[in-house]
């Protein structure tokens, strides 16, 4: 049985949520976050918190002019342990522009924290029954979620199509489970093998918490005393090609010239410690312990090859130039290095649950910035493979933002994609979806926010799999 509270006003309620929003949403995967006003809720809006069967909380945000769309939010990553509130928008000052135009908001906290799939698709199906069951069946219902949550956002798309009219994911790990440890696995090997060979830092099979943090130290320091000279800094370059990190990645660095190797460098820098300290240790250890063991591997990876298809290749080849150190000597010692296997079963557990088949029956529309250094734009590519594969692709379609850092999008260009969306799922047919066209309905939507669609393709994703492509199985 499901307990709900309901407040006619809102005031009260919506303070409480904008205090429990703001402290969940420092805990995503986002390592930037855009500053936001509190949301100012119609006085009339109802505003409910209530509890689902399996421990999660949910949030309703109801206009009294509802208008008949209900969106479903998937929030993003939560560390385990820490505080893991409902929210049914991404930010303060979307959640406000949305409800005056009288969309129906709502979200659950999941039952877990983590790599919390398991729970959170259910949650949020939960979640939308409930709804349901209060205010009667949605004209229509939109699915959207920003960074894991585009994860758990793509996995309802493909699992619970009959449920939603359409997808929207924002900064997603739309690459699926699997792809997404392999190449977090990348550039900690390389960190390892190139700059702390001598150091018995265990990889994967990570046991307990305390191992996971001493791991990333011990690499993080060796980050930290590589970049004093010119060999370090190319290898730590060399790490960052194989994760593609980009060289302009949080919004308070200066974006650098195109050929200014050393000032792209410097911008790295502190992603490749922030993929140690963040993604490449604790939260694997949390992700290892649901599936059962190590979900990843690097046997059979030809690093050469890897650099090749990196998006800042050049960058590492002219460092390497500058500081007289041989980069194919560099991709030998890494092709020759001892190798990480996986558990097989705990693969399949990471495939079968967080991977993708690319079979989608309703539209989606998956939006990334092109300066993510924790979620590259690559995985847009891995995206398009699948659903490519799975005969999908007239339902997809990606645009990206033109702005450095993980999910920093304005509540403007949040709006135009949803509304893209909707007309898609109105008509039938994508119509719009240009950069040029997505900044109209932005700047139309929240002229005093910026937009900053742009035309991209990004490059390949290093490490694809998906469930459309069985080769790829190891």
């Amino acid at each position: 049985m499901s307990m709900a509270t309901r407040t006619p006003t809102a005031r009260r309620g919506t303070s409480r949520t904008a205090r429990r929003t703001a402290c969940a949403a420092a805990l995503l995967l986002a390592v930037t976050a855009l500053p936001t006003a509190a949301a100012a809720a119609p006085a009339t809006t109802s505003h409910i918190e209530g509890q689902l069967p399996s421990g999660a909380t949910y949030l309703m945000d109801v206009p009294a002019d509802w208008n008949g769309t209900v969106l479903l939010f998937s929030h993003g990553y939560v560390e385990a342990g820490r505080a893991n509130g409902a929210q049914d928008a991404p930010d303060d000052a979307t959640k406000a522009l949305l409800l005056e135009k009288g969309y129906a908001l709502i979200g659950s906290s999941y039952a877990s924290t983590g790599w919390a799939v398991t729970d959170a698709v259910p949650d949020q199906m939960a979640t939308l029954s409930a709804f349901t069951d209060r205010f009667g069946a949605a004209r229509r219902t939109l699915a959207w979620g920003r960074s894991y949550g585009g994860l758990v956002t793509t996995a309802i798309a493909e699992r619970h199509a009959d449920r939603i009219d359409g997808s929207l994911s924002l900064c997603g790990l739309v690459h699926g489970g699997v792809a997404n440890w392999n190449n977090t696995l990348d550039p900690a090997f390389a960190v390892k093998t190139l700059l702390a060979p001598d150091k018995d830092v265990p990889l994967t099979g990570l046991p307990d918490q305390a191992t996971a943090v001493a791991a990333a130290n011990t690499l993080a320091s060796a980050v930290d005393s590589a970049q004093s000279t010119a060999a370090g800094r190319a290898r730590i370059a060399l790490a960052a090609a194989l994760h593609n990190i980009p060289v302009w990645n949080q919004p308070t660095q200066t974006r650098p010239a195109a050929t200014d190797w050393d000032a792209q460098q410097a911008n790295q820098y502190p992603a490749v410690k922030g993929l140690l300290q963040i993604a490449a240790f604790t939260r694997r250890q949390e992700a290892e312990v649901r599936a059962g063991g190590n979900m990843s591997w690097n046997t059979g990876v030809d690093y050469a090859k890897l650099l090749g298809q990196s998006s800042v290749r050049k960058e590492v080849t002219e460092l390497y130039k500058k500081a007289g150190l041989s980069l194919r000597a560099d991709l030998a010692t890494l092709n020759r290095a001892p190798r990480v296997s996986a558990d097989p079963s705990a693969v399949a557990w990471m495939s079968r649950t967080s991977s993708f088949t690319g079979k989608l029956t309703k539209p989606q529309l998956s939006v990334h910035t092109t300066g993510d250094a924790l979620v590259p734009v690559q995985t847009e590519s891995a995206l398009r493979r699948a659903v490519t594969a799975a005969g999908s692709s007239a339902l997809l379609r990606q645009a990206y933002v033109d702005n450095a850092g993980h999910c920093t999008f304005s509540p403007a260009e949040q709006l135009a994609a949803l509304h893209t969306l909707e007309d898609r799922v109105t008509t039938g047919t994508w119509h719009a979806t240009d950069p040029k066209s997505l900044n109209t309905k932005a700047a139309a939507a929240d002229p005093t926010t910026p937009a900053r669609y742009v035309s991209y393709r990004p490059t390949p994703y290093l490490r694809p799999y998906d469930l459309a492509h069985p080769a790829d199985r190891r």
